[in-house]
């Protein structure tokens, strides 16, 4: 290497980036397949559809990732050993979009909304860094412990079964049912004097349904999650970092050998098949659920504010206002590039970020590397039906960590909070999580408030996300020092 080659510059022999490539990959890759799962099934979408999302989710991931460390024009790309991956920021609000609007015309309004909130986050990047003030470590901390607590309950539903549908806890009676149906045809007869049935009356599930939580779930469930923590515990270095994904291996070589996956889906997806955009109609564009996800998408950019300060100070590049602002500029591109592949808004991933302090390697070109991979799985279908293909519950012993490291992210950002002299923190803190707990808690609390912003209101995170601004403001001001921001992100990188 030159003397005159900064090591972020360097570009190591191609059997060495294709390997480094390959471990960043693997570090991200338990995290990336995470919520096209998540948000593809509250679609109700089919199995190939859903194989679908996860397909275009890698796809999108290697082609945002190549143009953030490669970089594109002066405009696009910071330029920095930087992988990029759908940010878990973004499920609660697009899960709550997609119960409310199901199916593929569910999926053209999330898809219509991801874009239109890219291209505001292109427009509103540069202004990126001077929102910081407005989220100090109190209010991210705050955030991230919402969005750990949301996301567990997609973890624990994983494990034990939904709530609604055929894996709900408990069913209505065969008999009940049959009872209705004569009662119904009874009442409709030429000159029954029977009561017509009311208008939308339904019987109460009252059988326990053996398909909710059946003990040979929980068992691979507890397998997995043992796995994880053992290699954790006893792995070392690269392999203690991706103990998640060798988790979700172990479960899946076990339920397969236990008869309880099936391969169907696999055998018949293709080897190779192209990413078409707009796979599910040209997207509809809702100016509130555009709202909502732009309020995501201010959330993204502050967090790789920090994240890329937080990588300037582990590689020795300093980060000009330009390169910044065209590294966030990226987050909203990736945002519409994902929107146009029926996939999700983009954000650096902290693993990666903490692979970079780990390993020591600098060298942006092996992200390059890790993004063509990527892509090149993308382009495999076969990848995106087995992961698909694997059962819920095998991803629930793995959500269970995942899911609650978000939350622990959280908690260690909060753990440099000064609550000792700053004690209206305590506030921010409490109401905050309060509020966003309100969702999980109380779903139909927003049955009497306007239906045109049921979608700002339903998700936690943003009930969360407004609250620790307003009161952070409130309380302590608007002023926050730019080290507080990179140690923040320097602590999220668990």
């Amino acid at each position: 290497m030159s003397s005159t080659t900064h090591p972020v510059d360097e570009v190591l022999p191609a059997p060495r980036l294709a390997a480094l490539g390959i471990q960043h990959v693997l570090v991200m890759y338990a995290g990336a397949i995470a919520v096209p799962l998540i948000v593809g099934r509250a679609l109700k979408l089919d199995p190939e559809q859903v194989a679908f999302l996860i397909s275009a989710d890698l796809f999108v991931c290697g082609i945002v990732t190549i143009i953030q460390s490669l970089g594109a024009t002066q405009w696009f790309g910071i330029k920095m050993p930087v992988m990029m991956g759908v940010t878990f920021a973004a499920v609660g609000p697009m899960v709550a979009i997609a119960n409310t609007n199901p199916g593929p015309d569910g999926a053209r309004i999330l898809f219509g909304a991801i874009i239109g909130a890219g291209l505001i986050g292109i427009v509103i990047a540069p202004l990126a860094s001077r929102m910081l003030r407005f989220f100090p470590p109190v209010v991210t901390g705050t955030i991230i412990v919402v969005i750990g607590a949301s996301l567990m309950r997609v973890g624990i539903n994983w494990i034990f079964g939904t709530p609604v549908g055929p894996t709900a806890p408990r069913l209505v009676a065969p008999e009940h049912a049959e009872w209705l149906k004569q009662v119904t045809e009874m009442a409709g007869a030429a000159g029954s004097t029977i009561p017509a049935i009311p208008a939308k009356l339904a019987l109460a599930p009252t059988v326990e349904n053996a398909a909710y939580a059946p003990l040979s779930n929980i068992a691979v469930s507890a397998v997995v999650l043992a796995s994880i923590l053992l290699i954790a515990r006893f792995g070392k270095g690269f392999v203690a970092n991706i103990a998640v994904l060798l988790g979700i291996i172990i479960g899946g070589v076990l339920t397969a050998a236990l008869g309880m996956m099936h391969f169907d889906k696999v055998a018949d997806a293709h080897w190779f098949a192209l990413i078409t955009p707009f796979r599910f109609g040209m997207p509809i564009f809702d100016p509130v659920l555009i709202l909502t996800m732009t309020l995501v998408m201010i959330v993204i950019l502050i967090e790789s504010t920090g994240m890329f300060l937080a990588l300037s100070d582990l590689t020795g590049r300093k980060i000009t206002q330009p390169n910044l602002s065209a590294g966030l500029r990226t987050d909203g591109l990736g945002t519409v590039i994902g929107g146009i592949f029926n996939t999700f808004p983009y954000t650096s991933f902290s693993q990666n970020v903490g692979l970079v302090g780990v390993t020591g390697i600098k060298s942006r070109f092996v992200c390059v590397a890790g993004g063509v991979i990527l892509v090149i799985f993308g382009l495999v279908p076969k990848m995106g039906a087995l992961v698909e293909a694997l059962p819920t519950f095998v991803l629930g012993g793995a959500g269970l960590v995942m899911f609650g490291m978000v939350a622990a992210t959280g908690i260690r950002i909060l753990s440099n909070v000064d609550f000792k002299t700053q004690r209206n923190n305590m506030f921010v803190v409490a109401v905050s999580v309060g509020l966003g707990m309100i969702p999980l808690v109380a779903p139909d609390f927003k049955m009497w408030l306007p239906h045109a912003i049921h979608p700002l209101v339903e998700s936690g995170i943003l009930l969360a996300t407004i609250s620790a601004v307003l009161l952070n403001a409130f309380f302590n001001g608007t002023r926050v020092e730019e080290a507080e921001v990179r140690e923040a992100a320097m602590a999220a990188e668990a």
